[in-house]
């Protein structure tokens, strides 16, 4: 298969390596030193499941030099999205697949406002992994997973070609019954760690433990769940407990990308998580107290990081 990554970070890094790894023709979309790195250097892959070196590696700041693309995994920041479609419209052929493994709710929608609806398929992935260096990725713990589907939730020829896919190239993978659930669960899961992360400066493990950072991190999580059931998702009854086992069994020093890019001074996908709560809140006429008092505990330093 002819696959593009856009965007060669801690996600797009490792699931490209892999596909690599299986026989697939992978292009990097990368920029900078980072891409400079890649092409004098290769991919390289650190992973608890086994190093892999993609070396020479075929890699670009350019899309518009691919040809005859099957699927483009769009694997940059969740604030990036709408500007990555527009630059991805003119290379799309009849045939060509996009699914977005970006953090967010509406990632899907997104898409078909930029480019024909008939590319897009839901998308999500579950992976602890970051770039160490310029053209190295370290994949440091969870098993890395893709979870995806057409829109309407068909099982069609090309979802089942994708499976096959990604099972060839060793990612645990799920065709999802129901992709709209699997995405809000995996956001509802994102968005109640990650810029409580960021806010309170803990890793997990720390925060975990304190009973009432814990107490805050659920009533985010419930606040998110009405939100879902309020837009017609059917998240099952135990979401939220099962969620929560999830992050208990996470280490003791995880941290999130969001909560990362936020201490470093960075855009973040604040506004992709507790902002478009608050937002999908207002519209709905749906209190979200604790996400209104983390998203605009962080937003002075967003809009900093944005300048």
């Amino acid at each position: 298969m002819n696959i593009v990554i856009y965007g060669t970070g801690g996600v797009g890094g490792y699931f490209g390596t892999r596909l690599v790894q299986a026989g697939n023709n992978v292009t990097f979309i990368a920029r900078g030193r980072h891409l400079e790195a890649i092409q004098k250097n290769g991919v390289q892959l650190k992973s608890i499941k086994g190093d892999y070196l993609v070396k020479p590696a075929n890699a670009t700041a350019s899309i518009s030099e691919v040809k005859d693309i099957d699927l483009i995994l769009i694997c940059v920041k969740t604030w990036q999205l709408a500007e990555v479609a527009k630059q991805i419209k003119p290379v799309l052929n009849d045939n060509t697949m996009v699914i977005s493994l970006l953090n967010g709710a509406d990632n899907a929608a997104i898409l078909c406002n930029i480019i024909d609806a008939k590319h897009v398929l839901g998308g999500l992935c579950k992976v602890i992994s970051k770039v160490e260096d310029f053209g190295i990725i370290n994949h440091i713990s969870y098993e890395p997973t893709i979870i995806f589907g057409e829109l309407n939730n068909e099982k069609t020829k090309r979802a089942h070609l994708l499976e096959r896919t990604f099972l060839n190239a060793g990612i645990k993978t799920e065709l999802a019954e129901d992709i709209q659930v699997a995405i809000w669960t995996k956001f509802l899961f994102i968005s109640t760690i990650s810029a409580i992360g960021a806010l309170t400066r803990a890793t997990l493990g720390e925060m975990i433990i304190i009973p009432e950072i814990k107490k805050m991190m659920r009533k985010t999580a419930e606040e998110i769940a009405i939100i879902a059931k309020a837009k017609g998702v059917n998240l099952p009854e135990d979401t939220i407990d099962n969620q929560f086992k999830i992050i208990e069994s996470q280490p003791y020093d995880a941290t999130s990308s969001l909560q990362r890019d936020v201490l470093d001074g960075k855009p973040s996908e604040l506004e992709a998580q507790n902002g478009a709560i608050v937002k999908m809140g207002i519209e709905l006429e749906i209190p979200t107290p604790v996400n209104d008092f983390i998203y605009y505990s962080l937003l002075p330093q967003e809009k900093r990081a944005r300048k």
